[in-house]
């Protein structure tokens, strides 16, 4: 049997044998997932879960305290992104923010049908879904591909586009395999064209520089939890001037765009991120994207001195810092996993009955299940440390050898 304990900031595994007990302490390499709460912003957040209860909207003494913690947030998360607080609106996280953004978009523009939305092969379901439902719906869908490192390329969206476009959306990073997407250049396209532009920036944020109107899109996404803030808050960046129909209706928060009573101590917490992301990025010497990529090359350098045959996804486009998508020759990512019960990290393809079951961005960057069957997803974070790295890389490598071939 295995059980989990909290031991301060640490967490100690034990598993438990007929032979013996061993004791380990956990290797965390899968910040892709969901990062921690920050120790910064869960002091930020207390007060807002015990004294300050109030409901933003109230008039007295404790609503007005909530309403102004919230505004802050507010104008925080704008300032990291260079935009306006008016044009930030809280949500409940990353999917709900998607949703707003293409429900929003499309039934605005182009209600009944009547319009196309642009996604790549690369999207996170909280956009292959809603994008599904919109289809669904009457709406056209185009799917632009990637190339096998897994970048979309700028001409394949121009090609896409149609006089009934309304709406691109392209991620800003995979979250599998870390690959940064043009947007950018995208966005270019896309405006002299008079198509709006979206994109899911959940996982680029405290990773690399985000900021709304370098990329010239109308609308990002964020989501508290890739960012070091509580589950279950977000926001979407909403360009000024640009017009969305609600998707929860009811007392008009959030300027009518979203209602519901504000999550006070979440949206604190998300406000408080922000401001540790500027911080990081802000660091004398360098930033948070160079300790990230110190520390992801250093994974792969040791894994790769050991394992002959091991390949990145990704190898060669612009990547996030932090994500390291490799391939083990010979073996499956489940199974060397399991080998190593200390570190928590995810694959890239599921097996089950004899088959292999391979991601949607391994497909779209044309890996085969043979070789997707051996992925493994590597993410550090801002806690990793080197010492960590040099345990996950020896664990790693002798699984690896002890997977049967």
């Amino acid at each position: 049997m295995s059980f989990v304990r909290h031991n301060g900031t640490a967490t100690l595994i034990l598993f438990a044998s007929r032979s013996r007990l061993r004791i380990m302490r956990s290797i965390y390499l899968d910040y892709n997932a969901t990062t921690p709460i920050a120790p910064e912003v869960r002091e930020a957040m207390l007060p807002y879960l015990a004294e300050h209860y109030g409901n933003p909207s109230s008039s007295h003494v404790l609503g007005r305290a909530c309403h102004e913690a919230v505004e802050q947030a507010r104008e925080r998360v704008a300032h990291l992104l260079g935009a306006s607080s008016d044009e930030i609106v809280f949500t409940s996280g990353g999917t709900e923010s998607n949703n707003l953004a293409l429900k929003g978009v499309l039934f605005k523009l182009a209600w009944g049908g009547t319009g196309r939305l642009v996604i790549s092969t690369l999207e996170h379901p909280a956009i292959v879904e809603p994008a599904k439902f919109l289809e669904r719906l009457g709406y056209e869908v185009s799917i632009v591909p990637c190339d096998r490192r897994g970048v979309v390329d700028p001409a394949d969206v121009q090609k896409a586009l149609r006089p009934d476009t309304v709406l691109v959306s392209i991620m800003h990073a995979n979250n599998e395999i870390g690959t940064l997407q043009p947007v950018a250049e995208i966005s270019r396209i896309c405006r002299q064209r008079g198509v709006l532009v979206h994109t899911d920036a959940a996982q680029s944020l405290g990773k690399v520089r985000v900021k709304a109107q370098e990329l010239g899109v109308d609308l990002l996404t964020i989501a508290g939890h890739k960012l070091y803030a509580p589950k279950g808050v977000g926001a979407l960046y909403v360009r000024r001037g640009v017009a969305l129909e609600p998707v929860l209706h009811g007392a008009g928060h959030e300027r009518g765009l979203r209602a519901g009573t504000e999550n006070v101590p979440y949206l604190v917490g998300l406000g408080r991120a922000a401001t540790l992301v500027e911080e990081h990025e802000n660091v004398t010497g360098g930033g948070i994207t160079e300790k990230l990529a110190r520390l992801r090359d250093r994974l792969y350098e040791e894994l790769r001195s050991s394992i002959g045959g091991l390949t990145v996804n990704g190898a060669g486009a612009p990547r996030l810092p932090n994500t390291l998508s490799v391939n083990f020759p010979g073996a499956v990512g489940g199974e060397i996993l399991k080998r190593c019960p200390e570190l928590c990290a995810s694959t890239g393809a599921a097996c089950h009955s004899g088959s292999t079951h391979v991601s949607p961005t391994l497909k779209a960057i044309g890996l085969s299940p043979d070789v997707a069957r051996g992925t493994v997803r590597l993410s550090v974070g801002w806690p990793t440390t080197e010492e960590e790295i040099d345990r996950a890389a020896r664990a790693l490598v002798a699984a690896w050898e002890a997977c049967p071939m």
